[in-house]
């Protein structure tokens, strides 16, 4: 069974997020499965093949394209397009490469879609909370940095493929849509190999490539405030991501701040504990997670529900249930 937990980037909690469990079969193919520590989180790839080289070959394509992306995108490495951008897109045009201009319009659009609850330049606060160290930004900072907030900021020009941030104090940070499109990356690699069942995992984002060999993938949804799954559901050839308040986070005067924050505020968004998003895509599916978990309950779920091939299970603050209209009835 796959668990899938929140987005984290504590690698120490990273076993809560996957358990597969191999079942029996007449067939001379197994399960080949490694994890490694990439993008912050623990990445987690299983493949269904017949020979355990071909199998190990293709893992380790799935690996390098993770460490790639990481390279790429991670806010927290000097050289990544992430880090230029912060540092010089306010002051002068940049030009970028097909793929981050791609991941920043597919960002772009699901900013649109929740109405901004989804919004990259979160990090222009975001980058004041420190959950280790239980620091968040006070309300004179808070004042400061709130209005760049703004996703209409971030001027992307598809003609020349460049990006310009219209606010001096504008931050980005990706991390709510880059693992969900390294796990779409990663089923790709493993589609050009030939492999047609496997499992993608990137902290609480999976990509299911095809079924478990002739059963579902059943999935089981974190319980925000437990260590066993609240429910658990079978699907196959989708992607699957949930956002959380429980993993980052810290308590103050009985207040959870946690690292899903409220665009509109700079505070961490509290009236849900968790949303698992289930789409095509995990670009898409992880996106949603976040903006449908700022949105809140009413009016994530009508955005859900709005969309064709979206699903939603949405935990509320008080540990209620709640479905997209086409789960109903689990």
């Amino acid at each position: 069974m796959v668990v899938v937990t929140a987005k984290s980037d504590v690698v120490i909690k990273a076993l809560l997020l996957v358990c597969l469990i191999c079942l029996p079969t007449t067939s001379n193919a197994q399960w080949w499965h490694e994890q490694h520590h990439i993008m912050g989180t623990l990445i987690d790839v299983e493949v269904w093949h017949e020979k355990e080289s071909f199998a190990r070959q293709a893992i380790e394509a799935v690996v390098e394209e993770m460490h790639r992306i990481d390279r790429l995108l991670s806010p927290y490495k000097a050289n990544s397009v992430v880090s230029r951008m912060n540092q010089y897109a306010s002051a002068k045009k940049l030009t970028l490469d097909p793929e981050t201009f791609f991941i920043l319009s597919q960002a772009e659009k699901i900013s649109v879609m929740t109405g901004g609850a989804f919004d990259i330049t979160f990090a222009s606060i975001g980058f004041l909370y420190d959950f280790r160290k239980k620091v968040r930004p006070n309300e004179q900072q808070t004042k400061q940095y709130l209005h760049a907030i703004d996703f209409r900021r971030v001027k992307l020009n598809e003609k020349d493929q460049s990006v310009e941030f219209l606010h001096p104090k504008i931050k980005i940070d990706l991390g709510g849509i880059a693992k969900g499109y390294a796990c779409d990356r990663a089923i790709t690699i493993l589609k050009q190999y030939g492999i047609e069942h496997g499992v993608v995992s990137a902290g609480g984002d999976s990509r299911l490539l095809g079924d478990r060999h002739g059963r579902p993938w059943i999935i089981g949804i974190k319980n925000p405030r437990g260590e066993q799954p609240i429910i658990s559901i079978p699907i196959q050839d989708v992607a699957i991501s949930t956002s959380g308040d429980y993993e980052r986070f810290f308590k103050r005067d009985g207040v959870r701040y946690h690292h899903i924050i409220d665009p509109s505020n700079g505070d961490s968004a509290r009236e849900l504990r968790s949303v698992t998003i289930i789409a095509d895509q995990g670009v898409v599916s992880d996106g949603l997670s976040t903006g449908v978990f700022v949105l809140g309950l009413k009016a994530g779920l009508e955005l859900i529900n709005r969309l064709d091939g979206v699903s939603a299970i949405v935990i509320d603050a008080q540990g209620q249930l709640h479905y997209s209209s086409d789960l109903e009835g689990l």
